[in-house]
């Protein structure tokens, strides 16, 4: 018996557009059972993909896509969009080495018309989609879908006050899926809905305009009793202020709502605002009940659900989060900062224990980082715990309200190197490089837990911007200790002694290091600092070795190879030196420790690239 009769039938949205209306819930049920089958093997984002099914439907019903540009914001949700166009095969290796993205690729389809990872973009892109349509006279629509958590971001608003004053046709859909910020949906809102996107009150709206056009003040009145009467109704004045047609909110899971609404908006002229009410996880009983915990997910058996691990070595995340505990009981002036990552970066605990002193800010990383420079301005010690490639959002902020005032802020920077699967939108290749460029800014990368756990202790303690880079997952396995003790500032340590090549091992690539070292008995340095480095460590070993080979999991340009290379420079020393570390391109996603080897960033990469200089000699 075939399991998904209608949804086999759909390769792309053409067909879908064939079908008769009162088929598309059987289609959402069969996709929606889809998604839980083909996550469950492969992993990824569960329960944001599971409330957007029939928005996604809806929406590749109405509008002409890919002529029609649908915009997604982040895109973690796209699951369902990427199977009903063309995609649904490639779902068995999503996120998988050569499979299908976790997010839209343009460079995978043309109905991914913009590429996405990160949040609160695209408003941004769909407004220039817009107005590019606009100018080169094409008829086609432009609909942006952004999440109530990607709002919070300051971009978003931005790109809403332009809309709301360039003249754009173009649709902005709100995706909440936070009940408790908008009001019940029912019967009211929904006939609202249907009543305000219609052709026949925007028609008397639009004659009205006409007819007291004459009188000034009479249409000023007017507008103003027009908004007060959906101010009552609607929750939307802010959005009708910024220049929208504010339509809604309407239940993002009733198509018999949600299509004639999209209907009525696809003929109306100008920005126009839609809010839908999802419910992350729906349709999945244990999703629904957990959605944070089915946000992403490993492989899982559907009809048990995830089932917890027991034992096992503690990730980064989990030993930045017990250190962030331990120095809050001994420290009353910390204070911890998340951009909406309180999970992701291991702070529940410290948000139960210390609730006054923990601060989820959204989806802002920009005021993140600024509201940490307030906090030490007035005697804080504010631990900023963010993703690396997040905190490139931030990054003007870091320069000129944190390092040029100098003030103690740690970054405890999450996910530094390649993440894996979510791919280049969030590998952290690039934070060492831009990191080091700053004045005042001191920048570790531990090799384990232990030393993890210690730099944070030394980064908390130092009179000055620093930045702790940890990557995902765990480490070698080292047992961390429950002290709170440091490591001594801007020196690394020697871990092995050999003879002719000297190995300098930045965070990460210590393991490897250690482990190509004893094929051919290399002096191995953990680096520790990539600012201030060890010039003295540096001097030393260029001293005793006649090839020095600087490792990281980092892009090579602006680096920490970078780093050792001008204290060569500098020093005068002849010693030859190569380095490793990612390569001057984007890598996509994949298994983590497959694209290390890939990179030549493991132990068979070290002993290629030695026994390549080794040769030239």
């Amino acid at each position: 018996m075939d399991t998904y009769p209608l949804l086999d039938t759909i390769d792309h949205p053409a067909q879908l557009r064939e079908l008769d209306r009162k088929q598309l819930r059987q289609l959402a049920e069969e996709l929606r059972a889809f998604l839980v089958e083909s996550v469950s093997r492969t992993g990824g984002h569960l329960s944001s993909n599971l409330g957007t099914v029939e928005l996604t439907i809806a929406l590749h019903y109405v509008f002409d896509t890919p002529n029609d540009r649908l915009v997604w914001d982040v895109g973690h949700q796209t699951y369902a969009h990427k199977i009903l166009t063309g995609r649904r095969a490639g779902m068995a290796k999503l996120r998988g080495h050569g499979g299908v993205s976790g997010f839209p690729k343009r460079c995978e389809s043309p109905y991914d018309t913009f590429g996405v990872g990160h949040s609160s973009t695209s408003i941004s892109a769909a407004l220039g989609m817009a107005l590019a349509a606009k100018l080169n006279g094409d008829a086609r629509r432009t609909v942006a879908i952004i999440g109530d958590g990607a709002m919070s971001a300051g971009q978003a608003f931005e790109a809403l006050n332009n809309a709301g004053v360039a003249d754009a046709d173009m649709l902005v859909i709100l995706n909440d899926n936070d009940m408790s910020i908008s009001p019940p949906v029912g019967a009211l809102t929904k006939y609202l809905a249907r009543a305000l996107s219609g052709s026949t009150f925007n028609a008397a709206r639009r004659a009205g305009e006409k007819v007291l056009g004459v009188s000034p003040s009479l249409l000023e009145f007017a507008n103003r009793v027009e908004e007060h009467v959906k101010g009552m109704l609607t929750p939307g004045t802010l959005f009708e202020e910024l220049g929208f047609n504010y339509i809604g909110p309407i239940d993002g899971h009733d198509l018999d709502s949600l299509i004639p609404t999209l209907q009525n908006l696809q003929k109306l002229k100008g920005p126009q605002f839609l809010h839908v009410v999802t419910r992350k996880g729906q349709g999945y009983k244990l999703a629904e009940a957990d959605p944070i915990l089915y946000h992403g997910v490993s492989k899982f058996q559907p009809e048990i659900g995830i089932e917890g691990k027991s034992g096992g070595k503690p990730t980064y995340t989990q030993v930045f989060g017990q250190w962030l505990c331990d120095m809050a009981a001994v420290e009353p002036r910390l204070i911890a900062i998340t951009p909406a990552m309180g999970e992701g970066s291991g702070m529940m605990e410290f948000a139960a224990r210390f609730p006054e002193r923990y601060f989820d800010v959204g989806i802002a990383e920009q005021h993140a980082v600024t509201f940490a420079a307030g906090l030490a301005c007035e005697g804080m010690r504010p631990v900023l715990a963010i993703y690396s490639t997040f905190l490139q959002r931030g990054y003007d902020q870091l320069l000129h309200d944190v390092a040029l005032q100098n003030l103690p802020v740690v970054f405890a920077l999450d996910r530094g190197g390649l993440v894996g699967a979510d791919g280049p939108t969030h590998h952290g290749a690039f934070d060492l490089s831009y990191l080091t460029c700053v004045p005042n800014m001191a920048v570790m990368a531990p090799a384990d837990e232990e030393e993890c756990r210690r730099m944070l202790t030394t980064a908390f303690r130092h009179d000055g911007p620093c930045a702790v880079r940890y990557p995902r997952g765990t480490g070698p396995g080292v047992e961390t200790q429950p002290t709170l003790a440091d490591i001594p500032f801007g020196k690394g340590e020697i871990r092995r002694r050999g003879k002719g090549v000297a190995l300098l091992a930045f965070g990460s690539m210590l393991t490897p290091a250690l482990q190509a070292a004893e094929e051919f008995d290399a002096t191995v340095a953990n680096m520790r600092f990539v600012k201030p480095i060890d010039r003295e460590l540096i001097a030393e070993l260029a001293r005793e070795h006649s090839l020095l080979i600087s490792i990281e999991e980092n892009v090579l340009i602006g680096g920490a190879g970078a780093e050792v290379a001008r204290v060569l420079d500098e020093t005068g020393s002849p010693a030859r030196l190569a380095r490793m570390g990612l390569p001057d391109r984007f890598i996509d996603h994949g298994d983590q420790f497959r694209l290390l080897a890939e990179a030549g960033l493991d132990k068979a990469g070290i002993l290629r690239t030695v026994q390549t200089y080794q040769d030239r000699q």
